[in-house]
């Protein structure tokens, strides 16, 4: 075999192995990903927050959900604040650590987990090295804020 020839099928080989190796998947679920049969699992019921506070009523006026994607970088801090409705917080990606300002009890929430969120009380997430990306349902009203800055 000449050198030019041999350098042809190393070249051809290699282009080869990378095609077969490459990675084609992509974040949507592959149909491995799903169960035999429908499943429903809860993930969080609840009447009390993290901290153990029983929740009160909801607020009159109309009511309103809304949805957030957070994403916490790592080794990060969000700023005190508070939140005037219940809310649940699910974590997609990573871990994060609630910190209550009045005392410092803290809580950590990891990948998979859900939180139930303290309503009316100051508090903030704080990230490690892996940082987070959370999934936040809030159950309030049209006039109301879903965050409030504490300061």
């Amino acid at each position: 075999m000449t050198t030019k020839n041999l350098f042809k099928a190393a070249l051809a080989g290699t282009l080869l192995s990378g095609i077969v190796s490459c990675d084609n998947s992509s974040s949507d679920p592959q149909a491995s990903d799903y169960p035999d049969k429908i499943e429903s699992i809860t993930l969080l019921k609840a009447t009390k927050s993290w901290d153990g506070t029983t929740y009160g009523s909801y607020p009159a006026g109309q009511p309103e959900i809304s949805v957030l994607k957070i994403a916490v970088p790592p080794n990060s801090a969000l700023d005190w604040h508070k939140h005037a409705v219940i809310n649940a917080a699910y974590v997609e990606k990573g871990e994060i650590q609630i910190e209550r300002k009045e005392d410092g009890k803290t809580q950590w929430v990891k990948r998979g987990q859900v939180l139930p969120e303290v309503v009316n009380t100051a508090h903030r997430g704080k990230t490690g090295d892996q940082g987070a990306i959370l999934i936040v349902f809030y159950s309030g009203t049209t006039d109301l804020p879903i965050t409030e800055p504490v300061h």
